[in-house]
């Protein structure tokens, strides 16, 4: 596979990890050095290691797998999105917010983020194709992007008028895009 193709799922799988790298920034507001490695590093590992799982993995588990990974990252998204939005309509001063670069809510996006990259593996395996440049390639685009999207996402929310809708927007992202997998997977029925 040509290196112009592989940079280019590259970049549509970390659209996802971008997106959430932004509403992370606005829920953040203040983005430390360290939350912006933490974030890049998590998404940009498991963006990575996802493909040369399902590569591992193959046409075994592929159909166990496709039945429900769709749904899995709706929850997840939809999970993260909701709270988001509850949390912009909390009193700032009593609000306590969950740090989307720590703890459980990491590795929640993390994976949500990064199950396309798996089917992407299953992908590279049933077409007998080497996994371990694409993946590079993956998790590296996948941090620059990460790294990029929390900082548009901190300063978007520069007000507190704007931050309070870009939180707002920033939760209904997180639910559109798992609405989005719903139906790229055919789930919905519209």
């Amino acid at each position: 596979m040509p290196f112009s193709e592989q940079f280019l799922i590259a970049i549509a799988l970390a659209m996802d990890a971008f997106a959430v790298a932004i509403a992370s920034g606005v829920a953040l507001r203040r983005v430390t050095a360290r939350q912006t490695f933490r974030l890049a590093w998590h998404f940009g590992l498991f963006q990575a290691l996802m493909p040369i799982i399902g590569w591992f993995m193959g046409v075994k588990i592929r159909p166990y797998i496709e039945a429900f990974d769709h749904w899995l990252a709706f929850v997840l998204l939809a999970y993260l999105g909701g709270k988001m939005i509850h949390e912009a309509f909390e009193d700032a001063d009593t609000k306590d917010k969950t740090d989307p670069t720590r703890g459980a809510s990491l590795v929640m996006l993390s994976v949500a983020t990064s199950i396309d990259a798996f089917a992407v593996g299953l992908s590279l395996s049933l077409l007998g194709l080497d996994v371990w440049f694409p993946a590079l390639i993956i998790g590296l685009t996948a941090f620059a992007f990460t790294v990029a999207g929390l900082h548009i996402g901190r300063l978007a929310c520069r007000g507190r008028r704007l931050s309070l809708y870009a939180e707002i927007l920033g939760g209904v992202v997180l639910v559109g895009i798992g609405i989005k997998i719903l139906i790229e997977h055919e789930a919905l029925w519209f």
